[in-house]
């Protein structure tokens, strides 16, 4: 639920939040609470595509790579801050270099872009608030803008806003664009046995940076899984996962690969004891280098959960300052337009790609251009102990995805509205104390710009959008949790009440679009067992039914009735047979 940064890490989310919402700088840890906090079941939370060419037949031409040349245009000055992530592929390819260059798409939209490799999501936010403050007193200032990991924008914006208040509400933060995602580089690495056993990482610890877009990963699988999370990264929970505090990403894998340990108090019947328990490192949340990190230096440790599953969960959000936006509105839909131009090529001709690869190595001034190239890609390599490793992988928008993104796409699916809400309610229920609240999705995503591009360049959208091609049936999970649906008495009628329910089942499948869906009916033992069949194969399919109907792709979800014969509770019971009637919900591959 973080930010997105690289070598210096990923920064602590809660930070931007308690930077902005208290003042005297008061570091989170300073304040946190000592008693023992009850481990949080997060619930579902959810994320799609296949990279492809997105350029085909009469629309597949490639442009000319811009020269090396720096632009003169004297067009309007934009400074960009931006941490080291392939997703922002386009905006390489579209700037032509650092500085815009000459026959580049920035260019030729009148714009003078400087991009800036900025890691420190503090200088982030005091970067915006100066621009804010000093746009105000003269619009000739350069505008500032910045992108970030689309689930952790509620606790940045919940900070932000509250530190532009005093300017009024035409200075308050929008965003605007998504121009790529990742697209595996984050993932949860674990032991192979929580793959097909989620159980057995009950009691066990993951190092990971706290409140960050990694730990999101983890507290999605968890919550999919039913597992619980203990919030409290001082204390051990053996009815939870626990959690291993790490500064950055990197730090996070090598503490599993040095084998680090630390001493805990124990909780018990949600009580902190005086007992002590030395826990070391099981698994790992973490990103493109700490996955290759881990992979290349110790293994042990396979992928259990990503952003090519999770497809949704991270997009690249974009923002600036509202008044700026609206002052400059040709200027954002010229950029727009550009930025959409720029993932067609990237996605579509391998010599575009190379080059945004070039550019991405002199912004971030690390690496080389293969490096950055391999890891937009992604590659599946042996780890040090022979097992099979997903490491690295983000992908480019073009116009469409960005219209998909934020539910101007044929479907009318707000993907990202449903991601933002997900991943900031959940950081709201994890630790109330540190953002109660924050800012309505409404208040803070402006998509009257790329609505307006839509509208009156329907050229540009002829680009196709990711897509994600599903098998027939799910072979390996990712996730499964039991639902208590109502139906009416004997039939496959949805009862009312349980819409609210299956509108989490969509929110999580929506999130976690990279996955098939699996819809499995089961009844209880009474009466007969045709009957029962028949009726838990109705009523997943009346779940299917609703799914498909608010956005879901009929092919993506595959409904079974299993009648009587995979009880989870005593049928000898009420209370068990209330368990066995019930709806599992399955995510895999």
């Amino acid at each position: 639920m973080a930010i997105k940064v690289k070598t210096s890490g990923k920064v602590l989310m809660i930070l931007i939040v308690l930077g902005a919402i208290f003042a005297g700088k008061i570091f989170w840890w300073d304040k946190r609470p000592q008693e023992a906090k009850a481990s949080t079941e997060i619930g579902r939370v959810s994320l799609p595509d296949a990279p492809e060419a997105s350029l085909a037949g009469g629309n597949a031409m490639m442009l000319p790579l811009p020269s090396e040349e720096e632009s003169v245009n004297g067009g309007t000055r934009i400074v960009w801050k931006i941490m080291a992530w392939n997703s922002q592929f386009p905006l390489m390819y579209a700037n032509g270099g650092a500085l815009t260059t000459k026959g580049s798409l920035l260019d030729k939209a009148k714009l003078q872009v400087n991009v800036v490799r900025q890691d420190d999501c503090f200088k982030s936010i005091a970067d915006i608030v100066k621009f804010a403050q000093d746009y105000k007193n003269n619009p000739e200032t350069p505008a500032v803008f910045a992108s970030f990991m689309g689930d952790g924008m509620p606790a940045f914006f919940a900070g932000l806003v509250k530190e532009l208040e005093p300017l009024g509400p035409e200075y308050q933060p929008i965003a605007f664009y998504a121009m790529g995602k990742s697209y595996g580089e984050d993932q949860l690495m674990g032991p192979s046995e929580w793959k097909t056993n989620p159980q057995s990482a009950i009691g066990k610890t993951v190092a990971c940076v706290l409140r960050d877009g990694d730990m999101n990963i983890l507290l999605k699988w968890a919550g999919d899984n039913n597992l619980r999370v203990n919030p409290d990264e001082t204390t051990y929970d053996k009815d939870a996962i626990n959690i291993v505090a790490a500064n950055d990403f990197l730090e996070a894998g090598n503490k599993y690969i040095t084998g680090y340990k630390e001493s805990r108090k124990v909780i018990k019947d949600g009580k902190k004891t005086s007992e002590d328990i030395t826990v070391g490192v099981d698994a790992v949340a973490t990103w493109t280098p700490g996955d290759v990190n881990i992979a290349k230096q110790k293994g042990g440790l396979i992928t259990i959960a990503n952003t090519k599953q999770y497809a949704s969960q991270m997009p690249n959000i974009t923002i600036t300052i509202k008044k700026f936006a609206y002052d400059h509105r040709t200027d954002i839909e010229n950029l727009i337009m550009a930025l959409g131009q720029a993932g067609d090529q990237v996605r579509s001709f391998n010599e575009a790609k190379a080059f945004a690869a070039k550019i991405s190595k002199n912004v971030y001034n690390e690496q080389d251009a293969d490096y950055w190239l391999k890891y937009y890609n992604g590659v599946t390599e042996k780890d040090a102990q022979g097992l099979n490793v997903s490491l690295g992988g983000s992908m480019a928008f073009n116009l469409q995805d960005a219209a998909n993104t934020f539910g101007l796409g044929k479907d009318g699916l707000d993907r990202y509205k449903i991601v933002y809400n997900t991943f900031g309610d959940i950081l709201s229920k994890m630790y109330p104390e540190y953002m109660a609240t924050y800012p309505q999705y409404s208040q803070v995503i402006d998509k009257s710009f790329l609505q307006s591009v839509i509208v009156n360049h329907p050229e540009l959208m002829e680009g196709k959008a990711l897509q994600v091609s599903y098998s027939n049936q799910i072979t390996s999970e990712v996730s499964s949790k039991s639902y208590q649906i109502q139906f009416e008495t004997g039939s496959a009628i949805i009862k009312p009440d349980s819409y609210k329910l299956l509108d989490e089942i969509l929110q999580s499948s929506v999130v976690a679009e990279g996955l098939k869906v699996g819809v499995y009916g089961h009844t209880d033992n009474t009466g007969s067992a045709d009957v029962n069949q028949k009726l838990s194969e109705d009523r997943a399919n009346s779940v299917k039914s609703y799914l498909v109907s608010k956005g879901l792709v009929a092919e993506r979800v595959e409904s079974k009735g299993f009648g009587p014969a995979k009880p989870i509770g005593n049928n000898g019971t009420a209370a068990g047979r209330a368990q066995n009637r019930r709806v599992q919900i399955v995510l895999g591959e």
